[in-house]
């Protein structure tokens, strides 16, 4: 049985987390694991409609027009439109949830511990973008090609996890919630990106106008936290309204409307205000909300965003492979994405006294970091902010996506499935020593000393 290890002056790396750390983020990812599959099936659907003969039908749907205008914001937008900024703002909304839960309890409340996921998400953001800049550069594009360096840093939690999951379930757990927690900070970074990069002209009237909803939202949520956890009617009958609210005005603003989901996600208390034991309100939400983020949001998203025509005599294969946005996103991912990581990370124990823990190794990092290579939620949203539905670089930004998305996922296939075989023997050793509490001993003393 594999020894948790002795503490020393240095820190070590993707050590065993405590155990109900372990247990939260466990819950955390098999959740994201069914979002993924969902979200694998509505993008294939959209291919495969894509490229038939029915494809006009798919194209007339995702471009069909409708909505109102209120408070003098004009909401008339394509159902496309509507997915990628009205239900990704749900999608964002349980990301806030999680980043400020991440900070509050979990392991960014530790800035040592939380030095790790944040610098090597930062690599991973870094130099996909420079290796797209260069490419883009290089090709003498100009100034429009160069609008999509930021496609290529995102990593799809839900994605990445769902292929984690079914090919290194065995895997120490640090490394699986080494993945899940990048990717949260590399959300968080994405967003601030879309905030600040792709906002074009900022109407400071109703960026103060959102102030108001945004205000009442987090007074309630605070002082009103256990009446809503109470009733869940009370959420979508006071608060929703609020977050609609929020929703038009920050359209209004300028800024990319998802923004709104991730102010409200950071208003919702982590832990109860009345100082008891227990889920706070945070977690009750991210429970309820969960599943119409994971079911339904993503995979409609996914499903608008994703269907391209792959060949046709308007934008046949050729046309795709001599832009140079497609190579530098594909290159980006597949191969920005593990260096930057690995790259960060490794720059992190040569120049401080962390080093990697026993229990994981760097091949297994390897691995784990070609998966962060999956870049499809946030790649789509962005590729359609860099470019717009009408350029031609957008469709192949779709196709680079999704090719470079599969390819960084069979390649952390390839090379995790033989070392997860390793971990299930260590794996099932450690499951016969589980005492009679159900909780297994190598996590024993954490229990004992919380």
């Amino acid at each position: 049985m594999s020894q948790t290890p002795s503490s020393g002056s240095g820190k070590n790396l993707f050590s065993r987390p405590s155990y109900k750390e372990s247990v939260r983020i466990g819950d955390i990812l098999r959740k994201e694991t069914v979002g993924g599959m969902v979200l694998i099936a509505g993008a294939l659907l959209a291919l495969i409609w894509a490229n038939t003969p029915l494809r006009e039908s798919y194209f007339a749907l995702r471009d069909f027009h409708f909505g109102p205008t209120i408070f003098g914001v004009d909401l008339n937008l394509s159902i496309g439109h509507w997915a990628a900024d009205a239900l990704l703002a749900v999608f964002f909304f349980l990301t806030g949830l999680e980043l400020k839960k991440e900070f509050v309890i979990g392991d960014l409340r530790n800035v040592k511990t939380a030095a790790v996921p944040v610098a090597a998400a930062f690599g991973g953001v870094l130099v996909p973008a420079l290796i797209f800049m260069a490419i883009a550069a290089g090709s003498g594009g100009g100034a429009e090609l160069l609008r999509g360096w930021a496609i290529p840093t995102a990593t799809d939690i839900a994605f990445a996890v769902a292929v984690l999951a079914v090919i290194g379930s065995a895997l120490p757990a640090a490394l699986r919630i080494f993945l899940l927690t990048l990717a949260v900070v590399d959300d968080l970074i994405a967003i601030v990106i879309i905030a600040v990069v792709f906002t074009d002209e900022l109407k400071l009237s109703y960026l103060g106008l959102s102030l108001i909803p945004i205000i009442l939202f987090t007074v309630l949520a605070r002082y009103l936290g256990k009446f809503f956890a109470k009733n869940a009617w009370a959420a979508w009958v006071i608060l929703l309204p609020l977050g609609i609210i929020t929703w038009i005005f920050v359209f209004g603003s300028g800024i990319h409307a998802t923004i709104a989901g991730v102010v409200l996600g950071f208003c919702v208390p982590v832990k109860r205000t009345d100082g008891r034991e227990g889920a706070g309100l945070a977690e009750q939400f991210e429970h309820r909300f969960r599943p119409l983020s994971s079911g339904f949001c993503i995979p409609i998203f996914a499903f608008f965003a994703a269907g391209v025509t792959v060949v046709s005599s308007e934008s046949g294969s050729g046309n795709v492979l001599a832009d140079p946005v497609f190579w530098g996103i594909v290159v980006g991912l597949v191969v920005g994405k593990p260096i930057g990581i690995l790259g960060f990370t490794w720059l992190l124990t040569k120049f401080t006294k962390a080093s990697l823990d026993k229990d994981a190794q760097w091949g297994d990092l390897l691995g784990v970091t070609l998966l962060a290579g999956i870049g499809f939620t946030v790649s789509l949203l962005v590729s359609e902010l860099s470019f717009g539905l009408e350029s031609p670089h957008y469709e192949h930004a779709k196709v680079a996506i999704l090719s470079g998305s599969f390819i960084a996922a069979i390649l952390g296939a390839l090379w995790l499935v033989p070392r997860n075989r390793r971990y299930k023997v260590i794996n099932e050793r450690e499951t016969r020593d589980e005492d009679k509490d159900g909780i297994p001993d190598v996590y024993q003393q954490d229990e004992n000393n919380s």
